[in-house]
């Protein structure tokens, strides 16, 4: 190495950059271990590996280029003069800093979402107050903190003692070696940065090119999967493909009078009017009701036995998709019937999607409410509720007696009864949304209720191969079910309960291993995400039928509509999944379910009996899978056509939804 001759500055940057490499490639190991599930294999992750120090390499090298631009100036020289030392250390320190929380943010990420840290965490910023108070209640954020602050200091001294080190190297005054080292150093850099020796720089995507989605993620840094996400912002859409998709989609909504050029998708249903004998309505909007942790999936865990009941009593669908994961995704989407097709933030935090019509608006003259533990005031819920529900009772936090018992409210039992004690009050027909939050970090179970409802505990082993990763977060999916069952107790007792259509459906699922409940495209494609239960629960009105046709969350409401005999104005994406004339002709098989996955910016749809999906952003990702076997599809021309035509009709679509759906102002 002596007899290379290489300048000090040169080398001390490139020593550090050896070092973070070395750094990264260690935190990626760790990621592995402390995150897979026991059908997670490492033996096909030497590619992951092999492209993410890839990816590591561009962000070293993009810090060191900075550095060596800086220091290549001779006044701030940080070998050769005080104030280019201080400079130096100054920008590594920030990147060190930077470095740090990007990665204990992105552990914390996949630890919940097993997803890699994306700009899609920057909503949380708009909520901080909640944010940070779900994030004080479920981690020991002020360890953290110390844990921040001892590794900063602790890599800050690796910085020093590499400086230390080259100061005592000789110095080379060859101006002419100097100079050849400097722009060779700069070439190799700049190569680091575009990553490959081509045309075309190293994307982001490229990580979708590997054999799962779990490599992908294993492959990915935070840097660059934050800002590589940074792009998806913008809400609009592509006319010319609207007007290409518009045939078929109008077609399998059944528009009244398709026009390509004014692109309409009303639908007007004929009902009965509205009398004291209509049905009453109670949707529960579940928080994070997974599928495949639920009994309903012959989860040997058994952790929803009361819900399996009601299951079994009531109309059920066990293959209801959300369009994508997010409460606020979940929550727009079975309200306004129109997928949140936002890359970056959710559609009620866009000012220009905010006006929406609403099937529950054509409940005329039912009471309308709305009851949150919490407040609405996360993804300016309540924005999106009072803006387009005309006449809506909305309670929160504060209206209630109950206590406050986390950073989400009052607890879901009581946030049930509380509901109780309003409807059973009302002398006309209502419709009333009921919106969960227990089943979330921190997983509180009130100290109220602790001698009633009693934790188990569970071997990790089994935990982690039947979907969980915490007693914590069993406990509360187990608690979840409790509270179903105090509420329907109630509910029992009360007049309105023999004239009340009660809905369940999960506001999306959690990511995770299923595999030893279900197919592995739920866990290879991430269906989990959006895989939830969805029922339809009244003993005096609805016979017991279990289907397995594919449901969408955006089909609840027009199917509601439809079992109380209302007449509605469907302008959006759903359909009624009971329609008897849509039953009849194909016993639901023409059903689709579309999904958006924001995280890794693919899109596709679900036709039984296959899944299909591909990257938006230009890579050659694309696949299809087969959600009731196992069975390997082979992705010909014919299903490519079929599949992409109906992705891409949903899409556009919706994107065009969210910002021509006004609600009607002349009811």
């Amino acid at each position: 190495m002596k007899n290379l001759k290489i300048p000090r500055y040169i080398r001390w940057i490139g020593e550090l950059g050896i070092v973070f490499l070395l750094l990264m490639t260690l935190l990626r190991v760790a990621l592995v271990y402390s995150f897979r599930t026991p059908s997670q294999k490492l033996t096909s992750l030497i590619d992951a590996y092999i492209l993410g120090m890839r990816f590591d390499l561009r962000i070293v090298c993009i810090a060191c280029l900075v550095l060596f631009l800086v220091g290549s100036l001779p006044w701030l020289h940080p070998l050769r003069k005080k104030w280019g030392k201080r400079v130096a250390f100054w920008l590594w320190s920030v990147f060190v800093i930077i470095l740090t929380i990007f990665y204990m943010v992105d552990f914390a990420n996949y630890a919940y979402l097993s997803q890699r840290m994306s700009a899609t965490l920057l909503n949380y910023a708009e909520d901080t107050k909640i944010s940070f108070g779900m994030a004080w209640q479920t981690y020991h954020l002020g360890w953290i903190l110390l844990g921040l602050i001892v590794v900063v200091i602790a890599v800050l001294s690796i910085v020093r003692l590499t400086y230390n080190r080259v100061l005592s190297r000789p110095v080379y005054n060859n101006r002419r070696i100097q100079v050849a080292w400097a722009f060779g150093f700069f070439l190799l850099l700049a190569l680091g940065i575009f990553g490959r020796v081509g045309q075309y720089p190293l994307r982001w995507s490229d990580a979708f090119d590997l054999e799962s989605d779990y490599a992908a993620n294993i492959a990915l840094n935070p840097f660059q999967s934050f800002f590589s996400t940074l792009n998806f912002r913008g809400a609009t859409y592509d006319e010319t493909k609207l007007r290409a998709n518009y045939n078929w989609i109008s077609s399998y909504l059944g528009v009244d009078a398709p026009d390509s050029n004014s692109f309409r998708f009303d639908r007007q249903i004929a009902g009965a009017p509205v009398s004291a004998a209509s049905p009453n309505v109670v949707l529960v909007i579940c928080e994070s009701f997974s599928a495949y942790k639920s009994s309903m999936y012959n989860n040997p865990l058994n952790t929803t036995p009361f819900f399996n009941q009601l299951c079994q009593q009531g109309v059920f669908f066990n293959r209801c998709f959300t369009p994508t994961y997010g409460t606020a995704k979940g929550v727009w989407a079975t309200i306004t019937g129109i997928p949140d097709v936002q890359w970056f933030k959710t559609a009620s935090r866009n000012p220009a999607a905010v006006d929406q019509h609403s099937i529950i608006n054509d409940f005329d003259n039912y009471e309308k409410y709305y009851f949150i533990g919490g407040s609405t005031s996360w993804a300016n819920l309540r924005g999106v509720l009072n803006n387009n529900l005309s006449g809506l009772h909305l309670y929160e936090q504060d209206d209630y007696k109950a206590p406050k018992i986390d950073v989400w409210g009052i607890s879901d039992k009581n946030l049930f009864l509380e509901a109780n004690n309003v409807l059973k009050q009302q002398s006309k027909p209502f419709f009333a949304v009921i919106q969960t939050a227990d089943n979330h970090r921190p997983y509180t179970i009130p100290e109220e209720d602790r001698q009633d409802f009693k934790k188990e505990r569970v071997p990790m082993d089994s935990l982690l191969k039947y979907g969980f990763k915490t007693l914590d977060e069993f406990n509360a999916f187990r608690y979840t079910d409790y509270c179903f069952r105090k509420f329907m107790e109630e509910a029992r007792k009360q007049p309105y309960f023999k004239n009340t259509i009660f809905v369940f459906v999960g506001d999306h699922g959690i990511a995770g291993d299923a595999s030893a409940i279900l197919p592995r495209a739920y866990t290879d494609q991430v269906l989990t995400a959006e895989h939830v239960p969805l029922l339809f629960y009244s003993p005096a009105l609805l016979q017991p039928k279990k289907y397995d046709m594919i449901a969408s969350q955006i089909d609840i409401l027009p199917t509601v509509a439809g079992l109380c005999n209302i007449t509605h104005s469907n302008t959006t994406l759903g359909r009624n999944l009971l329609d008897p004339k849509r039953l009849a002709a194909d016993s639901g098989k023409s059903n689709c379910a579309f999904i958006i996955d924001t995280e890794r910016k693919q899109i596709g749809v679900i036709k039984s009996p296959y899944f299909y999906s591909y990257g938006v952003n230009g890579n050659s990702f694309e696949q299809i899978s087969n959600i009731v076997t196992d069975e390997k599809v082979v992705l010909t021309d014919s299903l490519r056509h079929q599949y992409r035509s109906m992705t891409n009709a949903f899409y556009e679509t919706s994107r065009y939804l969210l910002l021509n759906n006004k609600k009607k102002l002349n009811k």
